[in-house]
């Protein structure tokens, strides 16, 4: 198979800097570099949805820059809540891709098996996603143009009630709109995004949605109504998108981590 690996919600800090105070995020993003550079057969291509440093800033990005350079494979990124579109592109220049539509960081990938769509979901100084007309009416142009290749759409944002209650409450601008158009068009696989802190799945305008969990903190799944924001470091993750023509797109969550290997034949 193909395989495309994603990591997600980095939240790089500036080199000496720690997340609250006490999380090594850059840290853990070597980490996660390290363990997608491992992994064998390697993937094509590392998609990097979102939430990439945590405050947008310059210094931020060159050591997230500094970081994801280690990987062997092509990378891509989009923005998340704690991105700035402009800093990105600073300092990426290389990234032409980073130019994206009509000021937003949205752009396809068509030289793969499986066609891959990048969508910004991005709404400024907001900590919700928003999909505008002028992104959603791209995305339909992009969809319509190659309604027989097998797309898969990347994103920040979850357009679903995810039970992640400081998520919920701030709602994602244009979720129904954006169903709808993914439901138009058949040839959509899997819409993967980040921004949860958790790995979860559900059937979702006629194809399959999915979040990957943080290379760093998750955050803690209460369900009650009731519940407080907490973060937990629990084991970190990425995913592995696995393509194979004839069967479709699977997904693989790996831990992230040192863990015993025992053969059993």
């Amino acid at each position: 198979p193909m395989l495309i690996a994603q990591i997600t919600d980095l939240h790089v800090r500036a080199p000496g800097k720690q997340l609250y105070g006490k999380l090594d995020t850059a840290g853990y993003a070597e980490r996660a570099v390290a363990a997608v550079a491992a992994y064998k057969p390697a993937p094509a291509l590392v998609l990097v949805t979102g939430d990439l440093v945590d405050a947008g800033s310059a210094d931020e990005y060159a050591n997230l820059r500094r970081i994801l350079d280690r990987l062997p494979m092509p990378y891509r990124l989009i923005p998340g809540n704690h991105d700035e579109r402009d800093t990105m592109r600073a300092s990426f220049p290389d990234h032409g891709y980073l130019a994206g539509a009509e000021g937003f960081i949205c752009y396809t990938i068509d030289d793969l098996p499986l066609r891959l769509i990048a969508l910004d979901s991005l709404d400024v100084g907001k900590i919700g996603g928003l999909l505008c007309d002028v992104r959603l009416n791209w995305l339909d142009a992009r969809l319509s143009e190659a309604r027989d290749r097998p797309t898969m759409i990347f994103l920040h944002h979850a357009p679903i009630q995810t039970g992640v209650r400081h998520h919920d409450e701030e709602p994602f601008r244009g979720a129904e709109a954006f169903a709808a158009v993914v439901a138009r068009h058949p040839q959509v696989e899997r819409v993967v995004a980040g921004h949860v802190h958790r790995s979860m799945n559900m059937r979702w305008a006629g194809t399959v949605f999915s979040t990957c969990p943080s290379t760093a903190h998750q955050f803690v799944l209460d369900l009650s109504p009731d519940n407080h924001v907490d973060y937990a470091l629990e084991p970190p993750g990425f995913q592995l998108h696995a393509w194979r023509p004839g069967q479709g797109l699977l997904t693989h969550t790996l831990p992230i981590g040192d863990y015993p290997v025992t053969r059993l034949r």
